[in-house]
């Protein structure tokens, strides 16, 4: 049995930074100091994949590039041999990283949306997204999310700085993110899933709309699932919440019983507020046929300085495992794509991204986190199932997954400056290895190499 570890990853493949092979040893001594222990047969919940958002912002600066960069961004992420991305999440009319706010009908009489307009999106997402799926084919899968209704079916009558959904355009709007499905499923796109609202707790200088959890309830059951059931949408999954973990179980608990069970395939959360991996714990373990997915994170240039983004982004990388751990199936990135600034962004929310371009000089930036993200996204394939794991120490965390090629893929983040020992130990084996320090690592198991 062998085991190849893995200190760093390139998006075009493993570097020789730090390599080997170690082989797995019967385990006579019975090691008990500095052990990670991984129990195969203990199986917990499948993974689905990686994915990212193909925001206005990332579309725009996606044409700005020459062809030989566009097929660079485009295949490391979503070729099977590099970062294995198949999922893509996309606003319903303007999020903060857009050129300006824009809403594809504005007609308060225009009942049956005859002056719904699909332009923005076929001239700025729509070209990388073809792109995109030219490289992942049918596994492709698309969220679609909205961050606001129209201005006139609000109670500030803005896109911006929240207000909430008028009653009497429940019907409508339910109408309207219906027409959005549709028009990507005329053109060939598989739309899996759709959240009700981005960040329902949030007002914001951008598009934003307030939904408390009995809103989001009343519109769910009475007006929103009901209208995709009329247009034949009962395959597409329906994820309440779609904002910060600390909040997690508690909006569950409020819009999940017996009237609405059946219509919600789960709750999407954001990293924002914090770890917060009991909340995971919480929903797991009341409400377990519910998946949870990671719908957006990204560090933020407001909240973190951009001169030394490259030195916090093992938060991002906790983070992950964190979820990983407590429960999370699915794991969409922010923006695939930005400028130099961490832009476009029509208010200025700037923030970091996976790969940057720089519009000045013409150069495509692949950043630090593209190639920690590669760690998860080319390892924990698409059906990998968490098996148990136990650590010696909180110094360190750790997820493990047995793959459909039946391997034991072991993600470790070693949190402190020094280096740190760990023994693996498997059905019986063991093997010593050497964390550096605050470095990502892989460690992949061959359990068919039984030697």
């Amino acid at each position: 049995m062998t085991l190849k570890y893995y200190t760093d990853m390139l998006g075009a493949g493993y570097d020789n930074k730090f390599f080997q092979t170690v082989q797995l040893h019967d385990d006579i001594l019975e090691v008990e100091t500095q052990v990670i222990n991984l129990y195969p047969e203990l199986a917990y919940e499948t993974f689905e994949g990686f994915g990212g958002a193909v925001t206005e912002a990332s579309g725009y600066v996606y044409l700005l590039m020459n062809e030989k960069q566009r097929k660079q961004v485009v295949e490391t992420y979503f070729s099977k041999d590099k970062m294995n991305y198949r999922f893509v999440r996309i606003h319903m009319d303007s999020c903060d990283f857009c050129l300006d706010t824009y809403e594809a009908m504005s007609d308060p009489e225009d009942l049956e949306l005859k002056s719904f307009s699909f332009e923005r999106t076929e001239k700025y997402i729509l070209p990388m997204l073809d792109d995109i799926k030219k490289v992942a084919g049918d596994e492709l899968k698309l969220m679609l999310t909205p961050w606001s209704p129209p201005a006139f079916m609000k109670s500030n009558g803005d896109r911006k700085k929240g207000g909430k959904l008028k009653p009497e355009y429940r019907q409508m709007w339910a109408e309207y993110i219906c027409r959005y499905i549709q028009e990507f499923r005329n053109r060939g796109y598989n739309v899996q899933r759709l959240s009700l609202q981005n960040e329902p707790k949030a007002v914001q200088t951008w598009d934003s709309c307030l939904f408390s959890a009995e809103e989001e309830k009343t519109f769910l059951r009475d007006y929103m699932y009901p209208a995709m059931m009329a247009h034949g949408y009962e395959d597409i999954e329906i994820f309440i919440w779609d904002h910060n973990k600390e909040r997690l179980y508690e909006r569950v608990r409020d819009v999940v019983d017996d009237s609405t069970s059946h219509m919600v395939t789960g709750a999407a959360f954001h990293w924002y507020s914090g770890d917060h991996f009991e909340e995971m714990d919480l929903v797991r373990r009341h409400y377990p046929n519910l998946k949870m997915i990671m719908s957006e994170s990204c560090l933020e240039y407001r909240l973190f300085d951009e001169k030394n983004i490259e030195d916090i982004t093992n938060r991002l990388c906790h983070e992950i495992i964190g979820d990983l751990n407590h429960g999370m199936c699915a794991f969409y990135d922010w923006n695939l794509l930005l400028d130099e600034k961490g832009g476009p962004n029509h208010v200025e929310n700037y923030c970091y991204a996976p790969f940057l371009y720089n519009t000045k000089t013409g150069e495509l930036m692949p950043q630090k986190i593209q190639r920690q993200y590669y760690h998860f996204t080319h390892n924990i394939m698409p059906g990998s199932v968490r098996i148990a794991v136990t650590k010696y120490t909180e110094q360190i965390d750790v997820a493990a997954y047995h793959t459909p090629e039946n391997k034991i893929v072991v993600i470790l983040l070693n949190k402190k400056d020094s280096v740190l020992p760990v023994n693996f130990r498997i059905q019986g084996k063991a093997a010593e290895v050497l964390l550096l320090g605050n470095e990502l690592a892989t460690c992949i198991i061959d359990l068919e190499n039984k030697e």
